[in-house]
């Protein structure tokens, strides 16, 4: 869809002048007031309200991400802390190593359960005080694990993080949508979670800095945990206080400030004057054939890889560095390689030259590839380099999908629930990749990562159809895109939006 001539740009200090990307007189999803509204500030006014946004919200949500992340790893971790000893976790609640694997089922399901209609009710109370619930609740759960003495006290406790942990990162993505239009959310989100990519590493500096602690009748890896967990409740009444809710009610911006950030998102973007739930909406998202799709491309995803991750460190323990600090010194290059690859590929969506779909695509590839080294297992340090960068790629994965997926979610109830539902039952892999990973197969794992391919190979295929059905979106998403830099570049502002009900009557017509 051309672009017409762009109107004369005026100085920095006037309100953008309207610029229509279509190539008639027609507005996508026209409204008077939203139309006004989106040209209150100058480019360089918007640019610099949202730095100020990005300072207010970023921070504190990168280091809640970075907190939940350095969770999962330390399960991993506390598996290889004291190895040999009594207090070793295995040995001192008399589990075998295949019972400790019951531990991520333990945590999954419940999470699975209870993601999706937690994030429903974020609107309805407000994502301070939901995120605060989330993180005061689970930092408490962290804690009475210093009073576990079982493998049932163990599997509890997990159980109930799971419960306590549904709702934050797809509450977090949600929060986001209320701020930023979807071609800006790449690089807001790896802003969030580049620090999470360092979580195993400062996981890993935990646990050899607890390692073969023993104080107060508590195991090193109960310490590495309760200081965590006391570190969460920390966090969480700081939430409560310091994280911003929505546009409307910010008192730190001005009337104008809250018009025009409000304004200025697609139409389909979740808005706080919308209902807190909306059944309608609800059904309609419900019945998407797209939600499924990239349900299926999370799971079939989520088996083949969260295994590789949950036994990373014993994996590379198996290649013969038995010292906890050596081998969490080798789980630093997996999240440096991820970190990078983030920043870089962030970097080239926010162009709007590269399609969405084509980055998470070209990552499962090389995932597979890597799967195929472990498979073969020429040698040790062939599948050390597998190892880091299958563990690389993995990580950033999630990071490169979210964008993707955003880009067809709308409203405030079909939002919350489309980001949760492919969080949460797409999660199935978190209980079902380690137990590929059967004792039994080791200590080359040969047969796990035979199946793990097959599920990445899957997970190709489902994102390849899922591109197909939403390549129309993505393309006039980035073609805004580009149109938006041109016109921010003099000074003006674009109108259109892209109309993801339109694109759908077009292709079932």
């Amino acid at each position: 869809m051309p672009a017409p001539p762009l109107s004369s740009p005026t100085t920095n200090s006037d309100p953008l002048p309207a610029y229509d990307a279509t190539t008639d007189d027609q507005i996508v999803g026209y409204d008077s007031s939203l139309m006004r509204d989106r040209t209150l500030l100058s480019s360089d006014e918007e640019k610099r309200l949202l730095r100020r946004i990005d300072w207010r919200l970023l921070p504190l949500l990168a280091v809640m991400y970075m907190i939940k992340t350095i969770d999962a790893a330390n399960v991993s971790n506390a598996r290889i802390m004291d190895k040999g000893t009594k207090r070793n976790i295995l040995t001192e609640l008399h589990i075998t190593s295949n019972q400790y694997n019951l531990v991520t089922v333990c945590y999954y399901i419940p999470y699975i359960v209870a993601e999706a209609p937690f994030n429903l009710l974020v609107k309805y109370v407000k994502p301070s005080v939901w995120q605060a619930r989330v993180m005061i609740s689970w930092g408490i759960v962290l804690i009475c694990h210093a009073a576990v003495k079982n493998a049932g006290g163990l599997y509890t406790v997990r159980a109930l993080l799971g419960l306590f942990e549904a709702g934050l990162w797809p509450g977090i993505l949600l929060h986001l949508c209320y701020w930023y239009r979807p071609d800006e959310l790449p690089k807001r989100i790896v802003l969030v979670t580049v620090f999470g990519t360092f979580s195993g590493v400062i996981s890993g500096v935990l646990a050899f800095a607890f390692n073969g602690v023993h104080a107060k009748g508590l195991s090193g890896w109960k310490w590495l945990i309760l200081t965590e967990g006391v570190f969460t409740v920390l966090l969480g009444i700081a939430v409560f206080f310091f994280l911003p809710n929505f546009p409307a009610d910010a008192k730190w911006l001005s009337e104008k400030e809250q018009s025009f950030i409000q304004a200025r998102l697609p139409i389909q973007s979740p808005r706080d004057s919308e209902k807190d739930f909306d059944l309608k909406q609800f059904i309609r998202t419900l019945k998407d054939y797209k939600v499924w799709l990239f349900l299926s491309v999370w799971s079939f995803y989520t088996v083949g890889t969260t295994g590789l991750t949950f036994y990373q460190p014993t994996v590379i323990a198996n290649l013969g560095y038995t010292s906890i600090g050596k081998a969490q010194l080798l789980n630093i290059p997996p999240a440096v390689l991820s970190s990078l690859l983030i920043i870089s590929c962030a970097w080239l969506a926010s162009t709007g030259r590269l399609p969405m779909p084509l980055i998470p695509i070209s990552y499962m590839i090389i995932i597979l590839a890597c799967y195929v080294v472990e498979y073969v297992y020429p040698n040790t340090g062939g599948v050390y380099a597998a190892t880091t960068l299958a563990g690389g790629f993995s990580t950033a994965w999630y990071t490169m999908m979210w964008p993707w997926r955003i880009q067809t979610t709308e409203g405030a109830t079909g939002s919350a629930f489309a980001i949760a539902f492919a969080n949460s039952y797409g999660q199935i892999g978190g209980a079902v990749g380690p137990q590929l990973f059967n004792s039994r197969f080791a200590p080359h794992y040969t047969t796990s990562f035979a199946i793990a391919m097959g599920f990445v190979c899957m997970a190709i295929i489902m994102a390849s159809i899922t591109w197909v059905v939403t390549a129309r979106v993505d393309i006039e998403t980035r073609k805004i895109q580009r149109v938006r830099a041109t016109a921010g570049k003099r000074n003006q502002a674009v109108l259109d939006d892209v109309d993801i009900h339109a694109i759908g009557k077009e292709k079932r017509g």
